[in-house]
């Protein structure tokens, strides 16, 4: 059997015309004749022709789609522990040779249905990009890629703009290759580059965590968990010191631990400290999801947050409402950030024609139970 896709040479010999009335009787179907038009459409069908959206674009150098591109954070959560503790993670399910039917105790397991599976940080960014594309009719394409320069450059070269996520390697990759098109940086400082940030008040958010925990708590015994060469973490671990700073409370120029996402989360400062008897009353994450496996491995060692300690997050993403005890953290409007993403790249003239823009969102403190509040939200 011919596996060949049929094109619209194709449909243009099988109907007896010319490729540009076959183009006009998908696209501009008033430039011919309903006859012509309906020979064209029969022949396509008996052919199981389709039109190609992204080669029309890519003819009049535009795609129509805005693209989405992650280097790092699209991080599988763990199926579950074995007995010994490590992490196992979750496996595909396949079908033995002309089977269709998956039962349900196959499909589902642990992985699906922990609540930390979904959403995540880069999950509500998405899902407000793709809102508002919707609303704009235009189409999304959703990549990722590691630290070449291959990825990126592939993905652009698909869309008319890219809003891009965070990550080590984001830096990396950006700076090797020229992106000729509209581009939308997430979490990522100001560096006259001429490319747009969307970004959340980290500092702000940070203070108002911190003061509560001072405040409101009495603490002042603190560690600050995540790695400072990731931007967004790196200004709230600044804003955590200055803040601490504020009440006289002195803090290490460096995190207690520095965990990082998309890495092996051994979290062995805190492990030594369990081990020494000397963890801090606070622990502070840079992020939720360095926060809710943490309280796994907490409550796995016996201790009770937030009795023997406190442990808060920072993003708001669904998960910390669902976890035990709920986590205390900073909520950045997730989807706003995508809305804001959208918005920036739909709104743009072009390379080069606008002035780069930083819409910088504010976030709140939302207090739960980690902390040794009631739930708030």
């Amino acid at each position: 059997m011919d596996a060949r896709r049929p094109t619209v040479y194709d449909v243009a010999a099988r109907a007896n015309v010319s490729i540009a009335t076959v183009s006009f009787a998908f696209s501009r179907p008033d430039q011919i004749s309903d006859k012509t038009r309906e020979r064209v459409l029969v022949a396509a069908r008996e052919l199981g022709y389709m039109p190609s959206a992204a080669a029309r674009g890519l003819a009049r150098g535009r795609t129509g789609a805005l693209g989405l591109h992650s280097f790092d954070l699209l991080i599988d959560r763990p199926q579950g522990r074995e007995p010994d503790g490590t992490v196992t993670a979750p496996r595909g399910v396949s079908l033995p040779p002309g089977e269709s039917f998956v039962p349900w105790d196959d499909a589902s397991g642990d992985y699906l249905v922990d609540p930390r599976a979904f959403p995540l940080y880069v999950d509500e960014v998405q899902r407000g990009f793709e809102l508002e594309c919707r609303a704009a009719g235009r189409p999304v394409m959703i990549s990722s890629g590691s630290d070449t320069t291959t990825a990126v450059a592939e993905s652009a070269g698909r869309v008319d703009g890219l809003a891009i996520f965070p990550g080590p390697s984001a830096a990396v990759s950006l700076a090797q290759v020229t992106l000729k098109m509209p581009i939308v940086l997430f979490s990522t400082p100001p560096a006259g580059d001429g490319h747009h940030r969307v970004l959340a008040d980290n500092a702000g958010g940070m203070r108002e965590l911190v003061t509560h925990l001072v405040r409101d708590h009495g603490a002042s015994d603190f560690a600050f968990i995540g790695a400072v060469r990731v931007a967004d973490y790196r200004e709230r671990f600044e804003a955590y010191r200055e803040t601490l700073a504020d009440f006289g409370i002195r803090t290490p120029d460096t995190p207690f631990d520095d965990s990082l996402l998309g890495e092996d989360l051994g979290y062995t400062p805190v492990l030594a400290a369990l081990r020494d008897g000397t963890l801090p009353r606070v622990l502070v994450c840079a992020s939720d999801q360095l926060a809710l496996p943490l309280l796994d491995l907490l409550a796995v060692h016996g201790l009770r947050v937030p009795d023997d300690v406190i442990v808060t997050g920072f993003d708001g993403i669904l998960a910390g409402r669902l976890s035990t005890p709920t986590l205390t953290t900073v909520r950045q409007p997730l989807e706003a950030m995508g809305r804001t993403a959208a918005r920036l790249l739909l709104d743009s003239r072009g390379p080069g024609s606008d002035a780069p823009v930083v819409a910088r969102i504010g976030t709140k403190v939302v207090l739960r139970r980690s902390c040794g509040c009631s739930d708030a939200g």
